[in-house]
């Protein structure tokens, strides 16, 4: 799956983390959305904006992605970073569940 065939939740969550626009961030999530990075569990919209805060744009991170592809269920991906800022440096990927509406419902780093 090139960038090009990228789900738009998903190229938002990397474009908008990069532009350091959060409220762009937080909307690429659903309402009810869940979040998981290594263990520490986010709740919801306001739960997103939490860990953006602490973890992703308040550190400046800055996403390379480098591949994105199906998971083993339908509607999810998993897209290979390498993740650069003032906080967590070097490669991961990240798990990404989306919702029939095509936002994303759970988001997992492990």
């Amino acid at each position: 799956m090139s960038e090009q065939s990228m789900p738009a939740a998903i190229k938002a969550f990397v474009d908008t983390t990069n532009r350091g626009d959060s409220e762009g961030f937080v909307a690429a999530f659903s309402a009810d959305a869940y979040l998981n990075d290594w263990g520490r569990e986010f709740h919801g919209r306001e739960g997103v904006a939490s860990w953006n805060e602490t973890d992703n744009i308040g550190k400046q991170s800055h996403f390379e992605v480098h591949g994105i592809r199906p998971g083993r269920v339908e509607r999810q991906y998993l897209l290979t970073v390498t993740v650069s800022g003032n906080g967590y440096n070097g490669p991961g990927t990240f798990t990404f569940q989306l919702d029939v509406d095509g936002l994303i419902s759970r988001f997992m780093i492990a």
